[in-house]
This record gives structure tokens, sequence and C-alpha cells, in this order.
């Protein structure tokens, strides 16, 4: 789309790291030696683990740095109280991508939406919450100044199956989500949260869903040629096991 220039390096895409940091050297390292070729940047579709004590050991006490540059979106499981602060502060390590913004990336432009639909006050901290006034920040968006939206959240009516045990929650998807594709008309919508592999089109656009970090990542190559590769690495420290050690103390980590 447009006249954008696409360089010749993939762009990664990952989802749901849930503080599990290392998962994305170990995918880059796979990824890089698969093809054969360097990553050029990595993006991180929510739920990174955005928590500062977290941040602190990996980049600070650590010294541990992305191989790639590296880039977010946030999910609902993030510490929004205090996001954007933390966001500065960790600016040299990783760049967060707020909602409604268009970012060039690799040549294409990305519009960013983190945040989800509403579960319930544990899965979805009212910060989370993808609200009326962020999909009408996106709309105000030149109509054809995007090629891809990434969200963490699916859109609603793309067929996304409910996880087992999920089916009180309804649908999958967040409302709202067909006026950015009628808008937009993008090429790809590449999400996450869902846990689960996911690939269809409707209406010109291809809908793109990525599984857990540790279970494979997406490749995005010149052309708006994309890969999808599969490669669990082993299911690291639960989610919640790391998050209530987070709160016993940093020197649980």
């Amino acid at each position: 789309m447009g006249d954008t220039k696409i360089v010749s390096e993939p762009i990664l895409f990952i989802s749901d790291v849930h503080c599990q940091y290392e998962l994305i050297n170990a995918q880059i390292t796979h990824a890089e030696s698969l093809t054969g070729t360097p990553v050029s940047d990595v993006i991180v579709l929510g739920d990174f683990g955005f928590f500062e004590p977290v941040l602190r050991k990996y980049f600070r006490r650590d010294k541990h740095v992305f191989q790639r540059p590296t880039r977010f979106i946030e999910g609902n499981h993030e510490d929004y109280h205090d996001l954007a602060v933390y966001a500065d502060a960790y600016a040299d390590c990783l760049i967060h991508l707020p909602r409604g913004t268009v970012t060039a990336i690799g040549g294409y432009r990305f519009l960013c939406l983190g945040g989800t639909a509403y579960m319930d006050a544990m899965m979805t901290p009212e910060a989370a919450e993808i609200h009326d006034m962020d999909i009408d920040r996106c709309l105000q968006r030149d109509a054809l100044s995007i090629d891809i939206i990434i969200t963490h959240d699916c859109p609603s009516g793309i067929g996304v199956p409910n996880t087992p045990g999920f089916e009180m929650y309804g649908e999958p998807g967040f409302p709202r989500s067909r006026e950015l594709s009628d808008r937009f008309h993008p090429v790809f919508w590449v999400f996450g949260h869902h846990h689960k592999w996911f690939d269809t089109e409707q209406d010109g656009t291809r809908y793109l869903g990525l599984p857990e970090s540790w279970n494979g990542y997406g490749l995005l190559y010149p052309g708006f040629e994309w890969r999808s590769v599969s490669h669990p690495i082993g299911k690291p420290l639960g989610f919640w096991e790391k998050f209530r050690k987070l709160f016993l103390g940093e020197q649980k980590l």
C-alpha cells in the first residue's frame, strides 16, 4: 500500500510474554537461525508483563537487553497505574505504542490499539478496557494512512473461538472493532490475547492471531508476506505464579 519503502529483514511479532522477557530473545534467536536473516524489529502484542520490579531486575540489575529494537502495545496484564511513568523510564530498553497512535516500522504503517474488551475486574483492570474514546482516537486517523492494525484483543465477528472455560464472557472481541476495519481496510490485522493461532480473511483483510510467546511467533516480510512459526520452547513459570512472587519480593524473581 502507498509508496512506503520496505526493508528486507522481517519484523517479528510475539504476544503474551507475561513477564517472561527472556522468551523474546529466545524467539529472535530461533527466527534468525531459521531464516538466515536478521530480524529488523520486534512488536509485542500485549501482555508484556509491564511491572516495574520485573523491569528493574531484568534490565537494570541483571543488565539484559533485547537483541533487536522492541516495541509493545499494552494488554490486560500490565501495571496501568504507573505505565506511562515507567514506559518513559525504560524507553532505552523498549518502546510503548500508545492507543490510537500510528507508527512506521520496517516500511509499514501500523495503527496501535492496546487493551481488551471487559471480562471481569481481575482479568480486565479498568484502565485495560478499550473505551469509546480509544476507538474515536483511532478513527481520527487518515483512512489511507494505515497498512496494518495491531491490537491485543481480537476484533469481534471474525470467528475466533472461545477458550474453554471462558464461554461466560460471550463472543471474543471488542465493541466497535468493525468501525476500524470499515474505515481503514487494513491488509493485516494482528492480535494476541486468546492464546491460539488464528488465520482468516474477510473483505480483503487478513486477520492473524498469535499464541503465547513460548509457543511461537509471526514474521512479516516485504510485500505483506506473513509466516507463522510454531516454536514451543517449554512453558515457563506460570504468569500467576510469577505475579505472586513479584509482589512477595523482588529477590524471589
